[in-house]
């Protein structure tokens, strides 16, 4: 009891009764969570309801810097970034444009090929547009994000190039915005709707430390790749900033079992000498007498098989660290496992550790990790659909591509789809064997099948009618080798084999 209940029971014991009774049922009701109570376990557990920005902008530059800490240092922390860029890019890729005009769509499918060459699409000509799509799904992991920007050029197949700046090119020092009523923050205008209208990006030499003055894109000439986690976010945060403390965890665990081990590999030897009993000088000046020459031990090394005479009265005692340090392997599985878990992917995608898996297993892994993959497969892929669809206006507009009627039905001529390059197979008879199953029974079509493998299904019938041609040419029942049966023989003039098969 408080002071002020001491006080009224002293008037009113009935009143300080009831204040008892309430007190303690409104202490229940607030400890309908336990999540949400402030008992012993979670009496330091103090925390605040804030925005998505609030949150996140006192912590941005800190996270990425120790995150590329460990892009630098961790192998952990590159299996992960390694993981999302195979399953996420892979080989890339392509497009299949939808036109209704077949040889139009070869002609904007062969003109985009050439644009993706390092030459015509990166304003600095280092990179192939996989390259970069590859580069910014690794950025994304690490710092948060990164923007296209789209440079409109001179130079190069059409006049459209991507030039890619990272988040820390975001001038954080300009606060005022370009139209009244925005606001800017983070170093990006927004309007009334927290919609970005611009982009303040901060300008260095080459050196990369003398700024000028920040130079101002327009939104719609900036993509900005990132993951939305919360409505009122405004930037980015790492992607891997609930998994950076166990990831370091792990280093310093490893580098303390590492150089525990190193020490006890290391065979260290002391020699325990006898004191002389006779000969002693107490100020120090002479030296005991004896007829046998004494054996130095300075800078003497062991070697193996080495039989080596000590003096008279010398013990070897050797160096054997005391203390047995935790089952390594067993720990950083375990961390492995909770860092995968944190990052949405198997154990084995982390680890690369298949030891303990079965085909099942695996099979069952990777459906889980594809679904994970598949979130950021559709954010790149509405990146693509941008750089696409400017660059077939940029090829109109530089008459590369010759499209009559392109800005009254434009959308027509943007229709498009992209086809990712295939996976490997665990099992490819037990894969092939689904596969022709789901399209006998109807669950997959030709089309959808041609597209998990990476191929387009018109070129791919293309393909197979060519070779079976070839094959009726040359005498070849390709069709018997294609699709496990042969073709059934040609009928002689007077039909009696016809009759037979009418019969059967």
């Amino acid at each position: 009891m408080n002071f002020i209940d001491h006080i009224v029971a002293a008037i009113s014991p009935k009143a300080a009764y009831e204040r008892e009774v309430y007190r303690q049922a409104y202490e229940e009701m607030r400890l309908y969570y336990d999540a949400g109570d402030y008992s012993r376990t979670n009496a330091n557990w103090r925390v605040m309801n804030a925005s998505a920005e609030n949150t996140d902008r006192y912590s941005r530059d800190n996270v990425r810097a120790r995150a590329r800490d460990l892009e630098r240092n961790s192998d952990v922390m590159n299996s992960v970034i390694g993981a999302y860029k195979r399953n996420v890019v892979g080989g890339g890729y392509q497009i299949q444009v939808k036109t209704d005009d077949p040889d139009l769509n070869k002609q904007i499918e062969k003109a985009w090929k050439k644009w993706c060459k390092k030459q015509n699409c990166d304003v600095t000509g280092t990179q192939s547009l996989n390259q970069i799509i590859r580069m910014a799904v690794k950025r994304k992991r690490v710092d948060g994000g990164i923007l296209f920007v789209k440079r409109y050029t001179k130079d190069g197949y059409v006049p459209f190039k991507l030039q890619m700046i990272e988040v820390d090119e975001l001038d954080l020092t300009t606060m005022q915005p370009r139209k009244p009523g925005n606001k800017v923050i983070g170093g990006i205008e927004y309007n009334e709707f927290n919609k970005p209208v611009g982009y303040f990006i901060r300008q260095y030499d080459i050196d990369g430390f003398s700024q000028r003055e920040p130079v101002y894109v327009e939104a719609k000439d900036v993509i900005f790749y990132f993951t939305k986690q919360r409505p009122s976010q405004l930037r980015e945060i790492s992607d891997m900033v609930p998994t950076i403390p166990r990831i370091r965890d792990i280093n310093e665990f490893m580098t303390a079992v590492s150089v525990k081990e190193r020490i006890e590999a290391c065979l260290a030897v002391f020699i325990k000498k006898a004191l002389p009993t006779t000969g002693l000088n107490p100020y120090g000046r002479g030296n005991a007498s004896s007829s046998e020459p004494k054996i130095s031990y300075e800078g003497k090394t062991i070697s193996p098989g080495m039989i080596k005479e000590m003096n008279a009265g010398d013990e070897v005692q050797v160096v054997n660290p005391s203390g047995q340090g935790s089952d390594a392997t067993n720990f950083a599985k375990l961390q492995q496992r909770l860092v995968g878990a944190g990052q949405g992917i198997s154990y084995e995608a982390v680890s690369r550790d298949m030891a303990e898996s079965t085909y099942s297993s695996t099979r069952q892994g990777l459906i889980e990790d594809e679904l994970t993959y598949k979130e950021e497969k559709e954010l790149l892929i509405e990146i693509l659909d941008e750089i696409y669809e400017t660059f077939v206006i940029s090829a109109v507009l530089s008459n590369k591509i010759n499209i009559p009627k392109f800005w009254q039905d434009k959308d027509k001529y943007l229709d498009h789809e992209w086809i990712q390059e295939p996976k490997s197979w665990i099992d490819p008879q037990k894969e092939s064997n689904a596969t022709k199953t789901a399209m006998q029974t109807g669950q997959k079509t030709f089309k959808q099948i041609a597209a998990e493998n990476g191929r387009d299904w018109r070129s791919q019938i293309d393909d197979m009618a060519e070779v079976l041609a070839y094959g009726k040419e040359k005498g070849v029942d390709m069709g018997g080798v294609i699709f496990g049966q042969k073709e059934d023989p040609a009928p002689d003039e007077g039909g009696g084999d016809e009759s037979k098969r009418k019969e059967e």
